[in-house]
């Protein structure tokens, strides 16, 4: 028979096979049958491997595929094109442009699940990430290489701080500064909405890895987002609940540690020897009330190497980003910070702590020490100053002489809402281009 098997459909998307798939990788699989003279083919992947029986899930509609239907296998594990081709591309999962500006150009080809880079290959993180957010640069900042989990309930801007992130690298990768942001020509955006399959809402994330890992593996440096992994997660489940596979807390699958582990950990920053690319990973996990006890947020929390904790009640009281600072930290910490910028907030995180406590008891009374009213004066200037308008990152020059001048107290007898002005004041009298005479 060859490559061809007799396909029976059991259920949604499962297979009886009279061929044995006896390793445990994963097989594209292609279906297809005659509809008045027209072959339609919809492609799957294997997941569950029996003796016997082979499940698959389909990448499409499953309407298109009827009992007695003739199934082939590729031999192939599911890859998708990578390259310089894929920037400015919308994609899907499988790496098909649905953007309407034609097919990709000039390509190659890569598997979607590959191993990570192992210790040798890597390099400790130590170069900055800048996201242009003052709030996450000086507190909890972000390094080449580094996973740094975005948490928070919806409508709290967690996608905001992954969107202002890819506008700061348009403004550090051009030459000109008051361009305009057109963030999709250094960017590839793969697609999977609440309309499509679970299995292209699973295989997203991997397929949009895969691509950014060419650019790490060239030499550059590449960010990854993935918006969010709740969903991926909940899209697994739906498939491992169809395939019969036995459930575990919250119905997840029992390896839906795996799932996650496996991506992020292709998070790197690669040695000297092989080029010093990097891949920075931001995934992002929605939370429900603000409880990231639940199974999926302590997964990808212990896989990460810190997080960026959102609040809905710090969202409301006008503070954007509505960052927690206590919850928030980066376990690579100043070693992915520039030295300017950590000798200027050394102490406002302290300062930010103290602010915190005193505050609580503060609203207790109005009779307060000259030191007391001091440290609420100048926590609440720092609480100011981090805030951002969206779609407008901030360069990191700008942010250290903004901060220093909070931290060093030329805000602390200001009304807090001249702060705003204060600083547009200082920043427009920053020329960047300023060379030194001398």
């Amino acid at each position: 028979m060859g490559n061809e098997i007799l396909g029976l459909i059991t259920g949604t998307n499962k297979f009886k096979a009279s061929e044995s798939i006896k390793n445990g990788r994963f097989h594209s699989t292609d279906s297809s049958r005659r509809n008045g003279g027209i072959c339609q083919r919809v492609k799957g992947i294997a997941l569950n491997l029996g003796n016997e029986n082979v499940g698959i899930v389909v990448f499409g509609s499953d309407t298109a595929i009827k009992e007695g239907d003739l199934v082939k296998r590729t031999g192939s594990i599911v890859d998708v094109p990578m390259g310089k081709a894929m920037l400015g591309h919308v994609v899907d999962a499988l790496g098909v442009p649905i953007d309407g500006k034609g097919a990709l150009s000039d390509h190659e080809r890569i598997r979607v699940k590959v191993k990570a880079p192992g210790i040798i290959e890597r390099k400790s993180v130590h170069e900055p990430m800048q996201t242009g957010l003052k709030a996450v640069d000086s507190l909890v900042p972000i390094g080449r290489g580094q996973r740094e989990l975005i948490i928070g309930d919806r409508q709290t801007g967690k996608t905001a701080i992954a969107i202002d992130t890819i506008l700061n690298q348009k403004q550090m990768n051009s030459r000109g500064t008051n361009e305009k942001a057109n963030a999709l020509e250094y960017s590839i955006l793969v697609a999977a909405t609440a309309s499509d399959p679970a299995p292209l809402k699973f295989l997203a994330p991997y397929s949009g890895c895969a691509m950014g890992e060419y650019f790490r593996d060239n030499g550059m440096h590449a960010l990854i987002i993935y918006d969010d992994l709740s969903k991926q997660a909940v899209a697994y489940r739906q498939m491992s609940l169809l395939l019969r596979r036995p459930p575990g807390r919250e119905a997840f699958p029992r390896d839906v540690f795996y799932l996650h582990s496996r991506l992020l950990e292709r998070a790197a920053k690669r040695s000297d020897q092989i080029g010093a690319g990097s891949s920075t990973t931001l995934p992002v996990i929605e939370t429900q009330a603000g409880d990231v006890s639940a199974y999926i947020p302590t997964n990808v929390i212990s896989i990460t190497d810190g997080q960026i904790c959102l609040e809905t009640e710090i969202f409301y009281r006008g503070i954007r980003p509505a960052i927690n600072v206590g919850l928030s930290v980066s376990r690579v910490g100043s070693a992915a910070q520039l030295k300017a910028m950590k000798q200027v907030c050394g102490s406002s995180k302290l300062e930010l702590a103290q602010y915190r406590e005193v505050a609580a008891f503060a609203q207790f009374g109005s009779d307060l020490d000259a030191a007391t009213q001091a440290l609420l004066n100048r926590g609440a200037s720092l609480t100011e100053v981090p805030k951002q308008p969206q779609y407008e990152p901030l360069p990191i020059e700008k942010q250290i002489v903004v901060i220093y001048a909070a931290v060093n107290g030329f805000c602390d007898r200001m009304p807090l809402d001249r702060i705003s002005q204060y600083e547009k004041g200082i920043l427009s009298t920053i020329n960047p281009n300023y060379k030194n005479p001398s």
